[in-house]
């Protein structure tokens, strides 16, 4: 889609309804619907997050950034993911997480994103996090600059291919609470993206759906 095409929706964006449960279930691995019907997680002593879902435009075109997680002693290593991370107290709000963590993992400034919508925060059971994703806008071409001690790669995802049902696949994950399972899961580019970054991008996409069509 045309990023100035793209730019006319923003206040429908900012008015949608979040799906939330009922888009999340369609990409959550078998194991975990119990828990998201139950709300089984106690938000006070669980660990805080904020990630930026965050979309621009490239040679024209609307395009949203995913990143691959650098190698590490962890529970995301190599993951792919959005860029965001860890909660300081110096945020003050999630939004300020997310804004601040998207500038220390890719190199983009505060100020040249627009943040347009909080969505459904996301508990993950293995690491303990609560996440707050945010719908955010650059309104000019990005020029990336990762943190190699974070970030592996970036991916840069057409809106065409995202609302593909093309991508949506099945795919067996080895995991620390499970073993091997088979887990719903988008493919990108050579990438298998799934758990709570599937699950979130699951409540975009169908966000995205409800105000394009």
């Amino acid at each position: 889609m045309d990023f100035q095409d793209f730019l006319k929706y923003v206040p429908d964006f900012a008015q949608a309804r979040l799906p939330a449960f009922e888009a999340h279930i369609k990409m959550a691995p078998f194991e975990r619907i119990d828990a998201l019907k139950n709300g089984a997680f106690d938000t006070k002593k669980s660990r805080k997050a904020a990630v930026m879902m965050l979309f621009y435009p490239k040679k024209g075109q609307t395009h949203l950034v995913l990143i691959v997680r650098s190698s590490y002693d962890g529970t995301h290593s190599s993951q792919i993911a959005f860029p965001g991370g860890k909660f300081e107290t110096e945020d003050e709000v999630f939004a300020n997480t997310a804004l601040r963590e998207t500038h220390e993992e890719i190199g983009i400034l505060p100020r040249d994103i627009e943040i347009i919508k909080p969505f459904t925060q996301m508990y993950i059971p293995p690491s303990n996090f609560m996440v707050y994703p945010f719908l955010g806008i650059s309104r000019d071409e990005i020029r990336f600059v990762p943190d190699p001690n974070e970030v592996a790669g970036i991916i840069e995802l057409p809106l065409s291919v995202f609302l593909s049902d093309e991508i949506i696949t099945t795919a067996e994950m080895v995991t620390s609470y499970a073993g091997k399972i088979k887990v719903p899961a988008f493919k990108i580019e050579e990438y298998i993206v799934w758990g709570a970054t599937a699950m979130m991008l699951s409540e975009l996409k169908d966000v995205l759906n409800q105000v394009i069509g």
